[in-house]
């Protein structure tokens, strides 16, 4: 039997806000783009009671809690505490995996020799609300799925047990949607089934829902009956995806350069967010006509965003670019992965921008990776790249000659 905790900081970027500035505890509070046009990234639960919700358009968010607090989140802020809280989390046990930039799974079997495995998370809680200052929730059971929902029903800054045999039990009275990873068109599909709760879904042969949804429709009836046997997958921040090129020709030609790690930046931003991961650290490396190789790494806030990225990427490169001479390779690294979706890109962004990014990914995806770049990338070959995210640690190296 598994020992498998899921941790959540409670309302993360709010929590964050609040450290900093006690007079917001208790109040509802928006963080998001501040003008009408921008996006929801985070709320409250005050907020919340008003109906607003992640990703809502602020200007509807403004009319439902028109006395909210609105504030430009500062991802840089937050990925400090994210990395704070992952530092805590290291230290205690053997093997973490950072789900995204607020949850973490880690798995405590075989710690019961030792000490109660339930007595070490709460005891794990507790210092990371200490030494963090953050309310953070955890759930307890045999697997990542009902640890997961486990801890959804244990917020706000609480914890859940659910012994080994009473998955079906806990999750039964709950709606289905508190199936992680279920979508909306899922949820509908089952809702016209007459599926509302999960123990209906439990109840359903396990053949009807492969046959009506295919492989999608047994992991979900598996997730249903507290079936998981997913791995907690060790974090570490060496995992990375990279690209380089070698010139058939030694250059100097600056914008050539340039244009050429701009194109880079885009094509790993896009292969980020196609595996819904977020990078903290860009690597920029050259190598000059006499072999001697320089590179140079900043942390970053997190981030799958094209337009951020390029601006580290060329902000990086000037201050390595030193030599004037004529280089023989440039390449581009991002490392320190985390799981996450767009949610802390949106502080700057606006719904077009989002908007915008969903097309051009949709285009690349529909036509290939080099349908949609920039025009100061165009003159730069892009590089091909298959997905590093389906199944295997995203550690690859994508090379080629120009």
């Amino acid at each position: 039997m598994r020992n498998i905790v899921h941790f959540d900081l409670d309302t993360f970027f709010v929590s964050v806000e609040r450290l900093e500035n006690s007079q917001l505890n208790n109040l509802p509070v928006m963080i998001g783009g501040v003008s009408d046009r921008g996006v929801v990234a985070a709320c409250s639960y005050e907020a919340r009671a008003f109906g607003v919700y992640s990703s809502m358009p602020m200007r509807l968010a403004r009319q439902l809690c028109p006395d909210a607090i609105i504030i430009k989140g500062d991802s840089g802020r937050y990925s400090k505490y994210s990395r704070i809280v992952t530092d805590i989390i290291k230290e205690k046990v053997p093997v973490i995996e950072k789900a995204s930039i607020d949850e973490f799974y880690v798995d405590m079997t075989g710690m019961d020799r030792f000490f109660s495995s339930y007595q070490l998370a709460t005891e794990l809680r507790s210092t990371i609300k200490k030494e963090a200052g953050l309310p953070i929730s955890f759930g307890f059971s045999e697997n990542k799925t009902v640890s997961k929902i486990a801890t959804g029903e244990a917020k706000p800054n609480g914890q859940r047990k659910i012994d080994f045999g009473l998955e079906k039990p806990f999750l039964a009275p709950l709606p289905i949607d508190r199936i992680p990873m279920l979508g909306k068109k899922t949820a509908h599909l089952l809702q016209q089934m007459g599926v509302h709760k999960i123990g209906v879904l439990q109840d359903m042969p396990k053949e009807v829902m492969e046959q009506s949804m295919g492989k999608n429709g047994l992991s979900l009836w598996k997730k249903a009956n507290g079936i998981d046997n997913t791995p907690v997958v060790p974090y570490s921040e060496r995992k990375s995806i990279s690209t380089e090129r070698t010139f058939d020709q030694d250059t100097i030609d600056v914008n050539k350069l340039r244009g050429i790690l701009i194109a880079m930046a885009e094509n790993l931003a896009f292969q980020l967010r196609r595996g819904n991961k977020l990078t903290g650290c860009i690597t920029i490396k050259i190598r000059y006509s006499d072999f001697n190789t320089y590179s140079q790494q900043k942390r970053i806030p997190y981030t799958a965003c094209d337009h951020t990225l390029i601006r580290w990427t060329k902000e990086i490169f000037e201050k390595l670019y030193q030599r004037r001479v004529r280089v023989r390779l440039i390449g581009v690294r991002y490392s320190h992965l985390v799981g996450g979706a767009h949610q802390i890109n949106l502080f700057e962004d606006t719904e077009e921008i989002i908007q915008l990014y969903q097309a051009m990914d949709k285009m690349r995806e529909k036509y290939g990776q080099g349908a949609v770049k920039r025009a100061v990338a165009m003159g730069a070959r892009t590089i091909g790249m298959r997905n590093p995210f389906n199944g295997e640690p995203p550690l690859i190296m994508a090379h080629r000659k120009a």
